[in-house]
């Protein structure tokens, strides 16, 4: 699969504004852990004297930056998602189908899921693996933290299980209640932020 890389080249005198939902270092932007921020460099250096930019007097090219493409894939329920760049995959699960209210304790249809993402690792030739748990804002940070490393100890034990690999490594870490996903002021939304992410780098080949 082609993966493209956007070369975006903006005027010091000129303010552009780019939606891209999710897409911000984590210095820019406190929704996004620690250590998953895109990390592309641009692939050329522009040239501020070619004709074709129409560069108005006195105007000179900022730094260029290059934008990771995001593919996302929710299944119906919303209850897992997957979202793909030119550098990372990550699935999400939503906490509901992996452990019981408060719990830290999988079922066995919760490691099947856990299972094919094992199988995508594998596909991907990954050795290094984040996953890190996340639940809502009820109930204490302190236990929101804790609960939230429980969980995503869990997960990462059954993908140890299943890969048996002793060249990878892991990176696992509970943030409770930080980086919420969606409003924490609503039931659906508190759904959403209950959640355990595995990511990893996408194989070049």
């Amino acid at each position: 699969m082609t993966h493209t890389r956007l070369l975006l080249a903006t005027l010091t005198t000129t303010s552009l504004l780019l939606a891209t939902p999710g897409l911000a270092h984590a210095d820019e932007n406190p929704g996004v852990p620690p250590g998953t921020e895109p990390s592309a460099s641009a692939p050329v250096e522009p040239d501020p004297n070619d004709p074709d930019l129409k560069l108005p007097d006195g105007a000179t090219l900022a730094e260029a930056k290059v934008l990771d493409i995001k593919s996302v894939v929710e299944d119906q329920s919303g209850d897992e998602r997957r979202e793909d760049t030119n550098a990372d995959v990550k699935f999400a699960l939503q906490a509901e189908v992996l452990f019981g209210k408060d719990s830290a304790k999988l079922s066995a249809e919760s490691k099947a899921r856990i299972a094919g993402i094992a199988e995508e690792i594998e596909a991907q030739n990954a050795t290094r693996i984040r996953v890190f748990g996340f639940t809502d804002d009820l109930g204490s940070s302190a236990h929101g933290d804790l609960l939230s490393r429980h969980r995503a100890n869990a997960v990462q034990k059954v993908l140890d299980q299943e890969l048996n690999d002793a060249d990878i490594t892991y990176e696992v870490r509970g943030y409770g209640e930080q980086y919420p996903i969606a409003d924490n002021s609503t039931e659906a939304g508190r759904k959403k932020n209950r959640r355990v992410e595995v990511s990893f780098p996408r194989s070049e080949s």
